[in-house]
């Protein structure tokens, strides 16, 4: 069953300290502060989304590091309708289609040989900094993963999750962000689209369930 792989090689500190040298890998597009888009973590803040959630009140979008974004507007390379994502795995690409022919392009990373996945799917479900259960199937391969892991800068799926649903059933497929900065751009995961944290916070505030994906 695809799910994505867990690392917990990097705590907060860590992570953080990889913004120099990220700096220096021209594939990263560094920016002057930006507001926070997204919502505080209080409660009475948060988005007015049945589905959205998040596991613990103790992660913030403080500890993200905002300079470290892949986002960028391109002509859109994929002629889709306003509103939808596209996530190109040959490009390791996602395009969210804008008005008036331009897109957001962001770097991701994809799933490794064998554990790709192709085809039409829509947002299911949007995760706040979401808490990680690794499956059954998982923890069968790999005997030294935790039970659980409550959300925070270590936990694999980073600061937001987008949930792929495919006929209003889960497809296991998810993007979402990271704790592994240095492999987006990547064929690294278990089927997962990985997002640096700061591009995932963003695409999380321009997108609603519903949305549909395309992954090509």
């Amino acid at each position: 069953m695809p799910v994505c792989r867990w690392s917990a090689a990097l705590a907060a500190a860590a992570w953080l300290s990889l913004a120099p040298a990220a700096a220096e890998q021209s594939w990263f597009l560094f920016q002057p502060p930006a507001p926070n888009p997204s919502p505080s973590m209080d409660r009475g803040n948060m988005p007015a989304d049945a589905d959205i959630y998040y596991s613990t009140p103790k992660a913030t979008d403080d500890e993200v590091n905002f300079h470290m974004t892949s986002r960028r507007t391109v002509a859109d390379p994929t002629h889709e309708p306003p509103g939808t994502l596209t996530v190109s795995t040959r490009l390791r690409r996602l395009f969210l289609s804008l008005p008036d022919g331009e897109a957001l392009e962001y770097k991701i990373a994809v799933g490794r040989q064998g554990f790709s996945w192709k085809g039409k799917a829509e947002i299911g479900r949007k995760a706040y900094w979401p808490g990680w259960t690794p499956p059954p199937e998982m923890l069968a391969r790999d005997h030294s993963l935790p039970a659980h892991v409550d959300g925070g800068m270590g936990n694999p799926l980073g600061a937001r999750a987008l949930y792929l649903f495919e006929n209003h059933k889960d497809t296991l497929f998810r993007i979402h962000g990271t704790n592994e900065p240095r492999s987006i751009g990547k064929a690294v995961s278990s089927g997962c689209i990985r997002m640096l944290n700061a591009d995932v916070i963003d695409l999380y505030g321009r997108v609603q369930k519903g949305t549909k994906v395309v992954v090509e």
